[in-house]
């Protein structure tokens, strides 16, 4: 989606038999694969279903907000440093984590934000089988 940003938009506006529903089915598949209960599935599937489809709308706004010549560690320097200056007591949590902007790969944030999920699902699971 980070390719080719108009994805989303064929995502969602599609009919019933639309492209979304082959994502959402792939997506609840590897849910049954963990073995999670039957009655938890759609919640699973769904939580998943709209990380994924979040981040992927999320780089891609980004990607069309910016021109294409734009250097991205100027641009990720630029954005750490604003945050920096932010209001201490209103963004404390943002100034703190500023610093990691400059050096954090969109991929990798991406694949450890699905396996969080998945590592809480299965876990939630498990604790309760």
């Amino acid at each position: 989606m980070d390719a080719h940003p108009w994805v989303g938009t064929q995502l969602t506006h599609a009919p019933s038999h639309s492209p979304m529903l082959r994502v959402f089915e792939r997506i609840g598949r590897q849910i049954q694969a963990l073995r999670v209960p039957e009655a938890a599935q759609f919640t699973a599937a769904s939580a998943l279903m709209s990380y994924i489809l979040g981040v992927a709308g999320q780089n891609a706004a980004n990607t069309r907000a910016l021109r294409p010549d734009t250097d991205r560690t100027e641009f990720l320097d630029s954005v750490a440093t604003a945050w920096k200056e932010l209001d201490p007591d209103e963004y404390a949590f943002t100034r703190n984590v500023a610093g990691q902007l400059r050096e954090h790969d969109d991929r990798e944030e991406f694949l450890a934000g699905i396996d969080l999920i998945l590592a809480g699902i299965t876990a939630l699971h498990r604790a309760a089988g």
